[in-house]
């Protein structure tokens, strides 16, 4: 396995309870029949333990209760070889908690209840990133607070590591975080709403990338589901087309694209590759049930 450098994965962890029934219910509406499994997740979770699972060497900073699903979740980091001496336990809150149904199709809906997330702020970030190397990797999404985020980002920039946002759930960001990002990584719903452009295939999805370049971001990868990723760099503009298959549920696919691309990114990959590497094991995690436990190890990748 290649050389690589730390991934820094600032984020949540959920314990995520899912439900796979035939269709998704409406409004007012109980379906009846399925089946459940609760496994580990949350996006900074997911996007932690896929960066282990495929290599990467990963310190996960996240904030989780003093509670059952706390206790497990740290157990289950352990196991899967993260770092996670800045993970913090607060007292008061509950961990963070994910409700999710899932259709045979493979599309699914999700309230999070985020308890201790909301408590993690830029100070339990800034003793991680005492150890922070110049082109180490920092992986950050948007489910804890955006203050914490925003200061993340700035440091991670300042200290010369490559920043990767992957700007989920979908939310307006301030013009001045552009500029610090080495790669943002939307899907359609988040580029449309950050570019006010609406994604809808190539063309679309080429201009708004062409945007977020034009509000400083050095690159843009818009994944674009079951048609693969648009990758706008210094080098390469195009769609990137992941493997084809069968999917069954599409919970953390986008997390373990994220994931797959950060480890690739630490083994200083150009990007198109690591993109392809990044469609490959997210092309096998929709093929399986859940979050975490849908996530690929390194060995069943196949690379070309």
């Amino acid at each position: 396995m290649p050389q690589q450098k730390s991934i820094y994965v600032i984020g949540s962890s959920n314990t995520d309870m899912v439900i796979k029934s035939d269709t998704l219910p409406l409004p007012g509406e109980t379906v009846i029949g399925g089946d459940f499994l609760m496994n580990p997740g949350g996006k900074g979770a997911n996007q932690a333990v896929s960066c282990a699972q495929l290599g990467g060497r990963v310190i996960f900073i996240s904030r989780v209760g003093n509670d059952l699903f706390g206790k497990q979740s740290l157990e289950h980091y352990q196991q899967q070889h993260i770092d996670i001496q800045y993970i913090s336990i607060d007292a008061s809150l509950a961990s963070g908690i994910a409700l999710i149904n899932v259709d045979k199709q493979g599309e699914n809906c999700i309230s999070v209840a985020p308890g201790a997330n909301n408590s993690l702020t830029f100070t339990h970030v800034e003793k991680a990133f005492s150890s922070l190397q110049a082109d180490d990797i920092v992986l950050v999404q948007l489910e804890i607070p955006f203050e914490t985020v925003a200061q993340t980002v700035r440091m991670a920039h300042e200290k010369g590591a490559k920043v990767i946002l992957n700007p989920a759930p979908a939310r307006a960001l301030p013009d001045w975080l552009y500029p610090h990002l080495y790669l943002i990584t939307p899907n359609e719903t988040e580029a449309t709403l950050l570019t006010g452009i609406k994604v809808t295939d190539e063309a679309t999805a080429t201009a708004a990338a062409e945007r977020l370049i034009h509000k400083g971001c050095q690159n843009v990868i818009i994944t674009l589901g079951s048609k693969g990723a648009l990758l706008k760099s210094k080098n390469y503009a195009g769609i990137i087309p992941p493997p084809q298959v069968k999917a069954i549920d599409t919970t953390a696919a986008g997390d373990c694209f994220n994931g797959a691309l950060a480890v690739a990114i630490a083994e200083e990959r150009p990007l198109e590759e690591a993109v392809r590497f990044a469609n490959k094991a997210a092309a096998i995690s929709v093929t399986r049930m859940g979050a975490q436990s849908s996530l690929p190890k390194r060995n069943e990748i196949v690379e070309s």
